[in-house]
């Protein structure tokens, strides 16, 4: 058995071991694996705390864009009324406009069925003065006649324009 392979290589790693731990190899590894700990405990702390901020960063990101979308929304609501509202009285204004068109046009249409009237009264008028006129020169002969027929036709004139 101490002429096997095996046995010696098992001295030597034995042996080995021994010199690392008198050395302070064991101790160095540990404070290496320790110090290794350290910095990935510290290294997952910040990755946690950098998780948090952007969750809060998210969160808040969220919030705004929600606010915006509230805002977006009341300026649409806050304009279609606005638009509701002009384009009311935009008609209310185009109404009153017709309005007042049609109100002074059948004024021109009285005032002119008027006119016409008067019109057709002194042409009447005129018509009948000068039949008159013509019937009471057949009849009637004479400087009385005339004296009578102008006074008579002055009265009639004056009647029928009025």
């Amino acid at each position: 058995m101490l002429l096997t392979a095996e046995f010696w290589v098992a001295v030597a790693f034995v042996a080995f071991l021994v010199i690392v731990w008198r050395v302070g190899g064991f101790s160095m590894m540990t404070n290496g694996l320790d110090s290794r700990a350290k910095r990935v405990r510290h290294e997952l702390d910040e990755a946690r705390r950098l998780r948090e901020e952007a969750a809060a960063v998210l969160a808040d990101y969220k919030r705004r864009r929600t606010e915006a979308e509230r805002e977006a929304e009341a300026i649409i609501a806050g304009a279609r009324e606005d638009a509701e509202r002009i384009a009311a009285e935009g008609h209310a204004r185009l109404n009153d406009f017709v309005a007042r068109r049609t109100k002074g046009a059948e004024a021109k249409i009285a005032q002119a069925e008027a006119q016409a009237t008067a019109q057709v009264r002194a042409a009447a008028a005129d018509a009948a003065v000068k039949v008159s006129e013509t019937l009471l020169r057949e009849r009637l002969q004479g400087a009385a006649a005339q004296d009578l027929l102008r006074a008579s036709l002055g009265d009639v004139k004056s009647r029928l324009q009025a």
